[in-house]
């Protein structure tokens, strides 16, 4: 059976990347480009990918193939009816990134609400020798116990990132209401309006996937409704948030802070909109590696295998 990995250096080096205890050959690859999938995988029984993308063309160029193992959460690069219609499994991992997500998040709401990066960026440039006293006070500090998180996503990771709030911070949590929230969540949790959530909320959190419903569901109009001191924090899906308008928003006053880590298309071209806000205090840009700690990321490649071995004992497990 042959294994084909396509993108190696998506996962970190500090990975064990332990392999399948089934006889098999395995074929890695640090990186695959879209025009490179087809040709790699011609040959291939079973596929690992994280980010190279897998559509009805490579498919039909890969007759062997009865299996793709997604090396990550979301599989939007994964066209999963293609699959269906070929009868090739399709398994992602899940639950792998319930300490990293939150706590990558919870570093830029602290950052943010505590002003650190903008006072750290003030003591590089020299600030604090010319104060005329121990400290001062060129940007607000405020403090998170007594505050609302507004939460979108009341999944694995929004409610993660809810308790780390009540319970380490003493915030109020509210989340987002729509059609699809269960007896049991309505019952444990406080759903709110859209409106309420962003008139509200003194901090806003995305944990919810990208789909038609939420593509570009924070603009001009919602960042128009929430207060000025609020920060809004990304650490989900980057086509949740419409670029131009978050760069209007900061630039204009609107809301009070914003920290992303991730963008619509990744890696950003050089003239990306944010790159005009990175000497504000009151933005951050990290890389999309809220999931990479390197506890998480091998839960990650864990998960990976075991889907890859069960399905070869017949018994597949987290099937899309």
């Amino acid at each position: 059976m042959r294994i084909v990995f396509l993108d190696r250096a998506t996962i970190g080096p500090s990975v064990e990347v332990i392999r399948p205890k089934f006889d098999h050959d395995w074929v890695e690859y640090d990186r695959t480009n879209p025009e490179q999938v087809a040709e790699r995988i011609a040959e291939a029984d079973i596929v690992i990918t994280n980010k190279a993308p897998i559509g009805p063309k490579e498919l039909e160029a890969a007759p062997r193939l009865k299996m793709i193992s997604v090396a990550a959460t979301g599989y939007d690069v994964i066209n999963v009816d293609a699959c269906k219609a070929r009868n090739v499994i399709v398994s992602n991992v899940r639950g792998y990134a319930i300490n990293t997500v939150p706590e990558h998040a919870f570093s830029l709401i602290l950052s943010l609400r505590r002003s650190v990066s903008a006072y750290h960026q003030d003591v590089m440039k020299g600030e604090w020798q010319k104060a005329a006293q121990f400290c001062f006070f060129n940007h607000p500090i405020d403090d998170l116990r007594n505050s609302r998180l507004g939460v979108i996503g009341e999944g694995v990771i929004g409610q993660s990132v809810a308790n780390i709030a009540k319970n380490g911070f003493g915030m109020e949590v509210v989340f987002l209401d729509h059609d699809y929230v269960s007896d049991e969540a309505r019952a444990k949790d406080t759903f709110v309006s859209m409106d309420e959530l962003l008139e509200t909320s003194d901090v806003i959190s995305l944990h919810c996937p990208l789909m038609p419903a939420t593509a570009g569901m924070f603009g001009l109009e919602q960042f128009k409704k929430m207060k000025s001191s609020a920060i809004l924090v990304n650490t989900s899906r980057g086509g949740l948030v419409q670029e131009e308008a978050l760069v209007t928003a900061l630039q204009e006053g609107m809301i009070g802070g914003a920290g992303i880590d991730v963008l619509a298309v990744e890696p950003p071209a050089d003239d990306h909109p944010y790159f005009g806000l990175m000497d504000q205090p009151n933005f951050i840009l990290t890389p999309h590696v809220a999931w990479a700690s390197k506890e998480a990321m091998q839960t990650l490649w864990n998960q990976v295998i075991e889907h890859v071995e069960n399905f070869e004992k017949g018994s597949p497990s987290n099937v899309l």
